[in-house]
């Protein structure tokens, strides 16, 4: 990995991380968000779907920057329109104010991950790829073990608008270290013509869009819990904002199993195996959850299986999509971080609406929706020339 300092695979990470708790920070604390601003907690619910939406729907077309400027200006990019979102709802703490930072955000993520996902991609072998994109998925984990707490601890003593100022200073200074660590690749000049001939090929593609169907059927049964575990710890054990910000915590580490166990054997199991390995653990998990969940220690083991067989799975399935079309890489990870998102818009109301019928309706369908993902993958084929 001589091409890819540790040191610039640690920035990323930390990227990662700020990204990802704005990102999560709304889940655990969503009735807090919402009695701050005196809105029904569906209205969040649906503001959670519409930034998915709107994320997945430019990603696509935002990772054309990337193409033309190279991948380091798609990053720059996107931690710099992050810290200016961050920073709206220090100026303007109401609820539209909210909900445009938060979409403007998600576009800010989708803008970096992609570029981030292509540069690592070009720079790192297949058969190590799985280490190194485990390494920056760290910041997904990392959000949950450090970023939620220290949101939640701010949110109990100063107020709900606290961590977005700390966000936006941190991603000024993370976008500053970025500039610095890569070098400038210059512009890569690819005519508008080139571009959309990738989308063709991606969305005319079989196995392409069999990978692009896994990641939104996995993404989608994500979701159904991920909305509702706040609640449902609330509904059923009493937690306040100190303990779900814990429970945060354990879902963190949890994630952070998941990405260490996909650095450890997604190389050596192969990709494709190492997903579907992760599809059925992390179906068996949520139909775990209800029978685990009759004491908050039931619970939370329950959501640690649920969350650490969700992140082999995702993380794994990275390295996978990276090399399905090599000859149009950075699109087709945008596309899958649409797919990615997509299943998340799909998810959201899912979960809802799910819960109305109670906690054991939104396991099964969590279940269901990953067996769906299974089918998928058989049609997913690995490029017979990549090393494992």
């Amino acid at each position: 990995m001589t091409k890819t300092p540790w040191r610039t695979l640690g920035i990323l990470a930390f990227a990662r991380t700020l990204f990802n708790t704005a990102y999560r920070m709304v889940y655990p604390f969503l009735g807090v968000f919402a009695r701050a601003l005196g809105v029904p907690l569906e209205t969040l619910a649906w503001v959670l779907s519409a930034r998915s939406l709107l994320g997945a729907a430019s990603a696509p077309f935002l990772s054309q920057y990337a193409n033309q400027r190279g991948h380091r200006a798609g990053m720059l990019l996107g931690i710099i329109v992050f810290a200016v979102s961050s920073a709206l709802v220090i100026f303007f703490p109401t609820f539209p104010m909210l909900a445009a930072a938060l979409i403007l955000g998600t576009i800010a993520k989708y803008i970096f991950d992609p570029a981030m996902q292509a540069w690592v991609g070009e720079r790192v072998p297949y058969a190590q790829r799985g280490l190194a994109l485990a390494v920056t998925e760290v910041g997904w984990s990392a959000a949950f073990i450090g970023g939620i707490p220290l949101a939640g601890f701010l949110i109990a003593r100063t107020g709900w608008v606290s961590p977005f100022a700390l966000l936006a200073l941190l991603g000024a200074v993370t976008a500053w270290a970025l500039w610095r660590q890569i070098p400038a690749e210059g512009q890569h000049a690819v005519r508008a013509a080139a571009h959309w001939d990738r989308f063709r090929t991606v969305l005319t593609t079989r196995v392409a869009l069999a990978g692009l169907a896994v990641g939104f059927l996995a993404s989608s049964a994500n979701e159904v819990v991920n909305l509702i575990f706040g609640v449902w710890l609330e509904d059923t054990f009493g937690l306040k904002i100190a303990a779900l910000g814990a429970a945060s915590a354990v879902i963190g580490l949890s994630e952070l199993g998941g990405e260490g166990l996909v650095a450890a054997l997604a190389d050596r199991l192969g990709k494709k195996r190492a997903v579907m390995l992760g599809l059925l653990g992390n179906a068996l998990a949520a139909i775990s959850l209800p029978a685990l969940g009759g004491s908050v220690p039931g619970a939370l083991l329950g959501l640690f299986l649920f969350y650490i067989t969700f992140e082999f799975t995702l993380v794994a399935s990275i390295p996978l999509m990276t090399e399905l079309l090599p000859q149009a890489r950075a699109t087709l990870m945008a596309f899958n971080v649409t797919a990615l998102s997509l299943g998340r818009a799909a998810g959201a109301p899912l979960g809802t609406a799910l819960y109305a019928w109670g906690f054991t309706a939104a396991a099964i369908g969590a279940a269901a929706l990953n067996m769906l993902a299974l089918l998928a993958l058989a049609q997913v084929q690995e490029q017979p020339n990549a090393a494992l």
